[in-house]
């Protein structure tokens, strides 16, 4: 394919990181790329808790449009931001090898300890997310929750300028653009949003040399995964903003699955 293909990104750190780690797997498979920074919806407003924006695919949507009117011709995301149904005319070709699914807990004093199931006094514990606030409530029922909003740095600062606890993040985004640091701790009780540490590509439908192309990078195993999860949240008509987490591992070629809703 001789055109320069024009990848679609947010502009966050994360968002260009991920966009970049598809230009090098694409250029090395000899495509010329670059990339086209567009803002989403879930980047403008950053106040309104993601619930109650009441909308599937707000951090997708302006990329999708991007899309099907030709002004790129491919978009990178993190799959667990996508839509289960995505929008008409659009699919997704391929995924890259998965990176840490887990959640992790953001301590804001670095010399605490966390003491986990023995902590007795109530703290304050920042995040957007519905399935991370359902499952940390359930653990620990006394504890308040905090919108917490933004790309990771923005979110990072507001724990620290906040007389909070910690607040929970995505592994993967912060280990990806280095900022995961030894007082972080991996919430191995947690589990993960459908498709969570996933990068996932988008394209036009009809773009049969972009989908060839895409499916070259493919990694099987994360896609079949992937899959799992987002049709088991699929069926359950659910999206980034419901209580549904979802994790699909394989082993000596099986495919086990973990769930839990708390709707």
């Amino acid at each position: 394919m001789s055109k320069t293909l024009k990848i679609g990104t947010r502009d966050s750190q994360l968002a260009v990181w991920q966009a970049e780690q598809v230009k090098k797997v694409l250029e090395e498979k000899g495509s010329t790329c670059e990339l086209v920074y567009i803002k989403s919806e879930g980047d403008l407003d950053l106040i309104t808790p993601l619930y109650e924006m009441g909308v599937q695919g707000i951090f997708t949507r302006a990329l999708d449009m991007a899309l099907l009117n030709g002004r790129i011709d491919l978009a990178v995301h993190s799959m667990k931001d996508v839509p289960t149904h995505p929008a008409k005319g659009i699919c997704i070709p391929a995924v890259l090898p998965r990176g840490n699914y887990k959640d992790v807990l953001v301590l804001k004093d670095r010399s605490v300890r966390h003491i986990g199931e023995k902590r007795v006094d109530p703290v304050v514990i920042g995040t957007s997310s519905v399935r991370r606030k359902a499952q940390w409530l359930n653990r620990y029922p006394h504890d308040q929750m905090e919108n917490l909003r933004g790309n990771i740095n923005t979110r990072l600062q507001k724990v620290a300028d906040n007389d909070w606890y910690g607040a929970v993040f995505a592994a993967a985004g912060l280990e990806r653009i280095g900022l995961r640091e030894a007082h972080m701790i991996d919430l191995d009780w947690m589990l993960p949003a459908p498709a969570q540490g996933v990068i996932c590509i988008t394209c036009r439908t009809e773009d049969q040399d972009v989908r060839s192309l895409c499916k070259e990078i493919n990694n099987p195993d994360t896609y079949i995964c992937a899959s799992v999860e987002r049709d088991f949240l699929r069926a359950l008509m659910g999206g980034c903003s419901t209580p549904i987490a979802a994790l699909a591992v394989i082993r000596e070629n099986e495919v086990f699955f973990r769930v839990r809703c708390c709707l």
